[in-house]
């Protein structure tokens, strides 16, 4: 919804105040300082309440995220919206308002005090979202999601390559004029990796030996409704969180339909793989199967493996010839916590990112900020480093701490993620569980 509003604000500055409302559904997003992070990583600009103890969400009679709520110039409520909506219609819709209101002299245009905004950090990275290490190559590319960019180094993490000119928008060309927006996973094939580029609704191949960006899935604008298999250029897809590429498929966590979607590299076409678009929890057939917001991707065995961070859980889905979807951990929207455990006793938090080595699926769980180890065979989980609490240590096992971590990757028996709050990559030995900040510079 963060792109509607965005452009609404742009289309009438003088006329229209937003306020956002954060209800957390999630206790580890009810903190001042996770909102603060929240609202720096999305680059927010109008001001923002935390309700956290549900006060306006029951004075508005609220029943469903997100909801818009329409004030005339007055302060009295005349509509109300809930879930996505177009740019176009919210514009439109608006504009009518505002004729109306300013036909009847009620439209002030007085300046309003300017608030004090918090700016992104000036750290090398900004909100890292996804991380890939390649053994093959010895790189790490990290999705420098807050810089609008992607950021490439040797594991030990000195800079090599930088993807994108930190400017945000949608232009093709030359990796130093090449735009993107909020960037997450990423997937190497070769010497092309191909990035999701999540607020703009795309995927984007980078050449890494031509140094130059091109489109090969969406339109550029965030699709709505129930986006059909097609041409992958002529598809608006929406909010592509991570990709996955397995035997010549590129697997897309689509987040913004609760889906799990494949783009064929060799003929442009892509089309849903699993979810029929509900948001909720249920196995089965993977075109039946219900999704909710899956966010990560790993690959192993056959399965190809998913946080599905709306309810908490880690599930998979089987690769062809197979078609069933199955849940590992997770058994509802409305259960969460953080409980290691087997099968259903496990709780989990908003789990983001996972990823697959030696069998183990080790999990970054988000709003726990953790990282834990799960047996997909027995179901088993186990917190594995991080304190649960937020915080930036370097240290071992559970004397380290991260704050909402959110991707992972494994090359040469080094565990690397991505600790998008502290604004760090950290690596982790995998049989030592000691956790080190990698110092990554760019000038």
């Amino acid at each position: 919804m963060l792109p509607q509003l965005e452009k609404l604000e742009q289309q009438f500055p003088d006329e229209l105040v937003i306020v956002g409302v954060h209800s957390a559904k999630f206790p580890g997003e009810r903190p001042g300082g996770s909102l603060r992070s929240a609202v720096q990583r999305n680059r927010i600009q109008h001001p923002v309440v935390n309700d956290a103890d549900f006060q306006i969400w029951q004075e508005y009679s609220v029943r469903a995220w997100p909801t818009l709520m329409f004030l005339d110039p007055s302060g009295m409520v005349i509509g109300k919206h809930e879930g996505e909506a177009p740019a176009s219609a919210l514009i439109a819709a608006v504009g009518e308002l505002i004729t109306e209101y300013d036909r009847m002299g009620m439209i002030d245009r007085s300046p309003i005090e300017p608030l004090q905004r918090d700016a992104l950090p000036t750290s090398s990275l900004a909100f890292p979202g996804k991380v890939l290490a390649d053994d093959v190559s010895q790189r790490l590319f990290i999705a420098d999601t807050g810089h609008d960019r992607v950021v490439v180094t040797s594991l030990d993490g000195e800079v090599q390559q930088v993807i994108g000119s930190g400017q945000r928008g949608t232009t093709d060309g030359a990796f130093a004029e090449a735009e993107f927006w909020q960037p997450q996973g990423l997937a190497l094939n070769g010497d092309t990796l191909y990035i999701a580029d999540t607020g703009n609704g795309s995927i984007r191949a980078a050449d890494l030996v031509g140094g130059e960006i091109r489109t090969v899935a969406g339109t550029g604008e965030q699709g709505h409704g129930m986006p059909e298999a097609g041409a992958a250029l002529e598809t608006a897809i929406r909010s592509p969180w991570d990709l996955e590429l397995v035997d010549g498929w590129l697997y897309i966590a689509m987040a913004g339909t609760h889906q799990i979607w494949r783009l064929d590299l060799d003929s442009g076409r892509i089309e849903p793989y699993a979810g029929d678009g509900v948001e909720a929890i249920r196995d089965g057939d993977r075109a039946r199967a219900w999704l909710a917001q899956p966010s990560g991707l790993a690959s192993g065995n056959d399965r190809l493996y998913f946080a599905d961070s709306e309810t908490s859980a880690i599930r998979y889905v089987e690769l062809p010839p197979g078609d069933q979807v199955s849940t590992l951990v997770g058994t509802g929207l409305f259960d969460f916590g953080d409980v290691d455990g087997a099968g259903d006793q496990a709780r989990l938090q908003h789990p983001i990112g996972l990823t697959v080595h030696a069998g183990t699926v080790y999990v970054a769980d988000s709003y726990n900020h953790r990282i834990k180890r799960l047996n997909p065979e027995t179901r088993e989980v186990a917190a594995w480093i991080g304190s649960g609490e937020p915080g930036d240590d370097d240290g071992v096992g559970s004397d380290a701490s991260f704050d909402e971590p959110a991707g992972l990757s494994v090359a040469g028996g080094t565990l690397y993620v991505a600790d998008t709050n502290n604004h760090l990559i950290r690596a982790v030995g995998l049989g030592s569980a000691d956790v080190r900040t990698l110092e990554i510079t760019i000038d």
